[in-house]
């Protein structure tokens, strides 16, 4: 090969990597932007007043109030509970419990997660009896996406104890008409004509839910590396493709 095609191969390639790189670095600065938007519409959706039954089911798109605080009522569907397996609390595994609770005077539902329960490990097919409380109550809570889904092999299971569960799956296998969100449950139930707690203190349920937050900072970090390789691609040709030749000619 000679010099001149060598040359030219060479700034091809380091052409390449620039132009690669600063895409990256670009593409790595649009991701960081995206994720201080959603950080923005997270943080006003959560300082905005709190929803009631009649303004969520008001929405045409109830997943557009997602994040939102809410005060709700109804009765729970006690004998549909869920606990979905393999979900950490504070670094431990248990259950997250899952029930529906039917809004007041309606024939709408929504999955509530009321908080999470540990496992029996002695007997990891027994589920721990939970008191849920009959008649109408009222519950402080945070509209969110259905359940996080983790990976399952083999078709999903229908008992009490699942890995995941789908809202659709579940409406058709309950009959109940549920809302494509979710309520985080935030404290216990409460009497909803007294407002007295209703067994809060032995519900046995843990609810302390991690903080809802998307960082940028990762993405920032990556771009500032991409920008950083393709500043040292451009040096380094820079140098032994220009910068040298130009010396060992004044040199000469």
């Amino acid at each position: 090969m000679t010099v001149r095609w060598r040359f030219w191969l060479i700034t091809m390639a380091a052409l390449t990597g620039i132009l690669l790189t600063l895409a990256l670095g670009r593409w790595q600065l649009s991701r960081a932007a995206q994720k201080e938007r959603l950080q923005g519409a997270i943080d006003s959706q959560s300082q905005r007043a709190a929803f009631d039954n009649f303004g969520l089911l008001k929405l045409t798109d109830p997943t557009s109030a997602v994040h939102r605080l809410i005060t709700l009522r109804g009765n729970w569907v006690a004998d549909k509970t869920i606990f979905l397996d393999n979900r950490q609390m504070n670094a431990k595994p248990g259950f997250f419990v899952v029930t529906p609770m039917l809004l007041e005077n309606t024939t709408k539902a929504v999955l509530v997660q009321r908080g999470w329960v540990a496992r029996n490990f002695n007997d990891r097919t027994r589920v721990p009896a939970l008191p849920t409380v009959s008649g109408v109550v009222e519950i402080q809570g945070r509209i969110a996406p259905p359940p996080p889904k983790l990976l399952e092999l083999g078709d999903a299971a229908t008992g009490v104890i699942r890995q995941n569960l789908d809202i659709l799956q579940f409406s058709a296998e309950t009959g109940l008409a549920l809302m494509p969100v979710s309520i985080v449950q935030l404290d216990a139930e409460r009497d909803a004509q007294t407002q007295s707690p209703l067994g809060s203190q032995n519900d046995g349920l843990l609810r302390e839910w991690p903080l809802v937050a998307v960082s940028a900072s990762k993405n920032y970090g990556y771009a500032f590396q991409w920008f950083g390789l393709s500043l040292l691609i451009t040096l380094l040709y820079g140098w032994f493709q220009i910068g040298k030749r130009f010396f060992f000619r004044q040199g000469a």
